[in-house]
């Protein structure tokens, strides 16, 4: 076991005994698959007819697509490991004066799809961890430039000399007081009610600014926040989103500010970098970037903890579990680069409608990875040795000014003019005109999913990384609650990992070349998520309108190659049910996750490789867009209910909506030609592929006829889709 050398022992791991027979299966179904292609090279060769040849190259290629997917899956199952910490030997080994300083990034863009109240809670239950408090500085990327958020924090900073010693001399556990005042929670001292109404006066002043849309005169008590708003004032209507100057505001200092016990508050620093219309934005990966350098002048802790706005810690006691890891013996893991904890949410619904919670991408595939080399950062709840952003173990970038190297030691206070001179210097729009900022340095440009794209390169650079997956969650976020927010993210993320697919990075070549043959099939998985479009787009269309035409593509059930499809379809979805489950998934929820993989295939995927492909034709795409965490009440409800929640009239509703139709009509005619006594021993596996269509697409076909609620299919989409689905059939009818 890892970890075994060092005493006391900080952390272990074992090997899953699912191992070998992970490994055997993977054997016997690629053999499966082989054969499954060779049938198939067959019928090609024998079609008759070109609508046969078509028809059977069709299904080749979608069989061929579908093969090569799950064999990237595969990686994740050849040696999974499971890892354990005990944070309570940590002062065996050393003192809390020799932990390490660690800067907090939190990335926020727009005041009104992500309410500052949210962010604020982020901020502050990070705030009140369990670690000196000298040692933590929390720095705020506002990228939206909105003097909305800096109110937000500037109440934030009042709140929590109040707050921090709250929850120290109470020992909370759940330490964002949102979460907290919403928990059954008990009444720990008499000042209880007195920090409620303290919080809840907070809230309303904040959302009163963000509805107002400014902070006016009643709202500012001192000149020096008057000051920090004069930069709005000052540049009037030129002040915008898209163009602005940086701004750098010290909230809180160390040894400076006090909490109401006479203890030290954390570093609170809120950033907005500068923009420029001509300037490259970046997006994320960007503002990431600013924080890097921006922290490093003002603080430059080794740890850095990169965390979204909406995603807040839940257990206090994290970064004593990361030390578990870079404090145990150095030799073991002498590369180790980040520690990723699993995205977990609150408030998902019993059956996770929406497929929300990633049980694979967060919680499955990264126990996989852990098992190589190390998962993949997924841009949230990963601390970071600031090193690894500066070139490989063995290979060391050098910044442009020394000031920004991971070793250099700030000797000068915060609000140093040395220190806030440079600081608004770093974070220049143009600061990295021929740099090595995001390219060899800092978080990778390259993609919109610049979390994957920064992980897979630390990793190919020969850094390894841990999944760190304690049994209460460390973080916890939001969740979409409607169906088009959760496929416009899943639509992003796929453009966005296309753009590493097909770039001289591609994890099938130069993956498989950094880091192996399977860490490299494991990034592929993910980097070509969208190709997934393709075969379930055939099949959810396909198979369904030569059903109704009487054609027949698939084996008799008579025919003994009718069993390899029941073995691979049984296989395929009994791995994958087992997975989930002995994650700690129910079968409601495997349920809901294997449907939302089929509409996002006619979806999201599909509309995601087609927005690629646009891109790369130089047509205008639609770009980066903020996923809104504001919280509709009807919305929430209907959610909470399990309801699925259309409302809006979204182009991405149209295919799905034409095969629930194509589908229902295929399987309704087939069930017709059976009452009749017609033999469709030839026809079954078109039937059943119709008829478990059918039965995913329930939530479809109760929101375009049964329901009159907001939240159903609109009638144009109806409409639009059910016409598109007749010109198809009839398209195919002349065709097929």
């Amino acid at each position: 076991m890892e970890g075994t050398t060092t005493k006391p022992l900080l952390h272990t791991l074992k090997v899953s005994r699912r191992t070998g027979v992970n490994r055997v299966f993977a054997v016997v179904y690629t053999c499966a698959i082989f054969a499954l292609l060779y049938h198939h090279a067959l019928t090609i060769l024998h079609s008759t007819t070109l609508v046969s040849f078509f028809i059977s190259l069709s299904i080749f290629i979608s069989d061929v697509l579908l093969g090569f997917m799950w064999s990237t899956t595969q990686s994740f199952r050849m040696r999974p490991i499971y890892r354990r910490e005990f944070p309570e030997n940590l002062h065996k080994v050393t003192t809390e004066k020799d932990f390490p300083a660690v800067d907090i990034f939190i990335c926020t863009a727009d005041p009104y799809k992500e309410p500052p109240i949210n962010v604020v809670n982020t901020a502050l239950s990070v705030m009140a961890y369990d670690y000196p408090p000298e040692k933590l500085s929390v720095y705020v990327s506002d990228d939206g430039g909105s003097e909305l958020t800096l109110f937000a924090f500037m109440e934030a900073a009042k709140f929590a000399s109040h707050w921090l010693p709250f929850c120290r001399e109470n020992k909370i556990i759940e330490r964002c007081p949102d979460a907290y005042f919403r928990s059954n929670y008990s009444k720990c001292s008499d000042t209880h009610e007195k920090i409620k109404m303290m919080y809840e006066s907070m809230k309303i002043r904040v959302e009163k600014v963000v509805e107002k849309g400014k902070v006016g005169d009643e709202y500012i008590t001192g000149e020096q926040e008057r000051q920090a708003f004069n930069k709005w004032r000052k540049e009037g209507e030129g002040f915008t989103r898209q163009h602005h100057p940086t701004v750098i505001q010290v909230l809180l200092e160390i040894g400076r500010d006090k909490d109401i016990k006479g203890h030290s508050m954390p570093n609170l620093i809120y950033v907005s970098r500068e923009k420029s219309k001509l300037s490259p934005h970046n997006f994320k990966a960007g503002a990431l970037n600013v924080l890097l350098r921006v922290s490093g002048i003002m603080t430059n802790a080794p740890i850095i903890l990169s965390l979204d706005c909406d995603m807040y810690s839940n257990d206090p006691q994290t970064p004593h579990r990361v030390l578990c890891y870079f404090f145990s013996n150095p030799a073991a893991r002498p590369n180790l680069g980040y520690v990723q904890f699993p995205q977990r949410f609150h408030g998902l619904n019993n059956d996770d409608i929406y497929a929300s919670e990633f049980k694979y991408l967060f919680q499955i595939n990264p126990v996989g990875m852990d098992g190589l080399q190390g998962t993949s950062f997924v841009g949230t709840g990963c601390f970071f040795s600031r090193r690894v952003f500066f070139g490989g173990p063995s290979s060391f970038v050098t910044p442009e000014i020394p000031e920004l190297c991971p070793d250099h030691v700030v000797d000068k206070p915060l609000q140093a003019q040395q220190i806030l001179s440079l600081a608004h210097h770093v974070a220049g729009c143009n600061y990295e005109h021929q740099t090595s900022w995001g390219f060899k340095m800092g978080f990778r440009y390259g993609s919109l999913v610049e979390d994957y794209y920064t992980g897979y390169r630390l990793l190919c650079e020969g850094w390894n990384s841990v999944f760190c997956n304690p049994e209460r969650p460390a973080f916890l976020g939001d969740v979409p609650i409607t169906l088009n927010d959760a496929l416009s993210q899943n639509k992003r993320w796929s453009v966005g990992l296309l753009e590493v697919a097909f770039s001289k990075y591609c994890p099938i070549t130069f993956g498989a070349r950094a880091m192996g043959p399977l860490m490299g099939h494991g990034f592929a998985h993910y980097a070509f998520w969208a190709i997934w479009s393709i075969p379930i787009t055939i099949y959810a269309f396909l198979p369904q309108l030569a059903l109704l035409n009487g054609i027949t593509i698939f084996p008799k059930v008579s025919d003994p190659w009718f069993f390899l499809y029941v073995f691979l379809f049984l296989g395929a979805y009994g791995q994958d049910c087992l997975d989930f489950i002995l994650a700690q998934g129910t079968l409601g929820r495997w349920w809901s996750d294997q449907r939302m993989w089929m509409i996002k295939g006619v979806s999201s995927y599909l509309f995601g490789l087609f927005e690629y492909v646009t891109k790369h034709l130089g047509i205008a795409t639609q770009g980066f867009n903020v996923t809104s965490k504001v919280l509709d009440d009807e919305q929430s409800k209907r959610y909470d209910q399990g309801i699925f929640e259309f409302g809006v009239p979204s182009s991405m509703f149209v295919p799905l909506a034409m095969a629930a139709i194509i589908n229902l009509v295929a399987f309704l005619v087939g069930l017709v030609e059976v009452f009749r006594g017609r033999n469709l021993e030839g026809l079954f596996l078109q039937m059943f592929l119709a008829g478990f269509v059918v039965l995913n697409c329930w939530p479809i076909y109760e929101a375009m006829v049964l329901r009159t609620d907001k939240g159903r299919m609109p009638t144009k989409t109806t409409t639009i889709s059910t016409f598109l689905a007749c010109l198809l059939y009839s398209a195919a009818s002349l065709t097929l």
